[in-house]
């Protein structure tokens, strides 16, 4: 029998396709490492847009059209009824209807079925975000990141992150040196490496993020010194100041950065936060009042809201 600790838990959570767009953003407050849905409500017009084949699968078109299915992925080291009881407390606030079913599931299942969903995709004008297992692709001119992200959250593909990328080719030029705050898969430094900075460094209490978020800047090219990446908190392992600091997050995390970011950014540097839900927005804005800094810029997609501040 499988070591219990070696199996990761499978939440699938059933709803109406009209409600999958928020009940995904529920669960994306649940797992900081990727969720993924199936739906297949407009599964002809997704095909025609995305396949070079002019025939679709069977058993796709047997699947349910008025319900989707979101998997969620739960480590081996917490507790999946915490994530069962906070997803079915946020879903009945909505008002929406749900079923709930938990099974074990193996991390090489995990990975296996999360790849199926993830592929080159074009973020903002000037990036192509792609996974590494992904071999035939078009860079219509773009910028290649190339990603493996393994069990760390960051892929692009959700909408915080996307609007983080976006916000970093606003604002990255050859002067910039960059602290990537829980920095993930690493691919948020990488970004802005690619697009020109001098340097960056990440930072995240995940060992496994640190060294997934280190492979990843290899992959495109850059090591120490240009990029380096250590796992512990922000207080305890950077030293230094940085003209840009990203923190794509949540808006609790955020909000206790806060307090304490401004000692590691330099006079006139921008701090961009990400991971800010609607529901939480209000809150995070006075944080950022009540600590010194100014927005200057506010993203918003699905739900989904980044600034951009200065001190004031």
């Amino acid at each position: 029998m499988e070591n219990v600790l070696e199996s990761w838990a499978e939440i699938a959570i059933t709803v109406k396709t009209e409600d999958i767009e928020t009940a995904g953003n529920i669960a994306n407050m649940v797992v900081p490492y990727g969720i993924y849905i199936e739906d297949y409500s407009a599964l002809e017009e997704d095909a025609a847009e995305i396949s070079h084949y002019d025939f679709i699968d069977d058993s796709l078109l047997h699947k349910d059209r008025t319900k989707g299915i979101i998997h969620i992925y739960i480590n081996p080291h917490e507790n999946p009824l915490e994530a069962v009881s906070f997803i079915t407390e946020r879903l009945n606030s909505e008002e929406i209807e749900h079923e709930i079913k938990t099974a074990a599931c193996k991390t090489e299942d995990w990975v296996n079925n999360w790849k199926q969903y993830f592929h080159a995709m074009p973020i903002g004008e000037k990036l192509l975000i792609r996974p590494l297992w992904e071999k035939e692709y078009d860079t219509d001119g773009r910028i290649v990141l190339n990603i493996e992200p393994g069990l760390a959250f960051g892929t692009g593909s959700h909408p915080t992150t996307k609007l983080c990328l976006e916000t970093l080719e606003k604002y990255i030029d050859e002067n910039s040196t960059v602290l990537d705050i829980g920095c993930g898969s690493g691919i948020l430094s990488i970004a802005a490496l690619l697009l020109g900075a001098k340097s960056a460094f990440g930072v995240d209490i995940d060992k496994l993020a640190v060294k997934t978020a280190i492979e990843n800047a290899k992959e495109n090219g850059f090591g120490s010194p240009v990029f380096d990446a250590v796992n512990g908190n922000l207080s305890d392992k950077v030293s230094g100041k940085y003209n840009v600091i990203v923190a794509n997050i949540v808006a609790d995390i955020i909000m206790q950065f806060n307090e304490e970011v401004s000692e590691f950014l330099e006079d006139g540097g921008i701090y961009i936060t990400g991971g800010i839900i609607d529901i939480r927005k209000d809150e995070v804005v006075r944080s950022f009042e009540q600590n010194g800094f100014e927005i200057i810029a506010n993203y918003e997609e699905k739900g989904w809201n980044v600034f951009v501040c200065r001190r004031r």
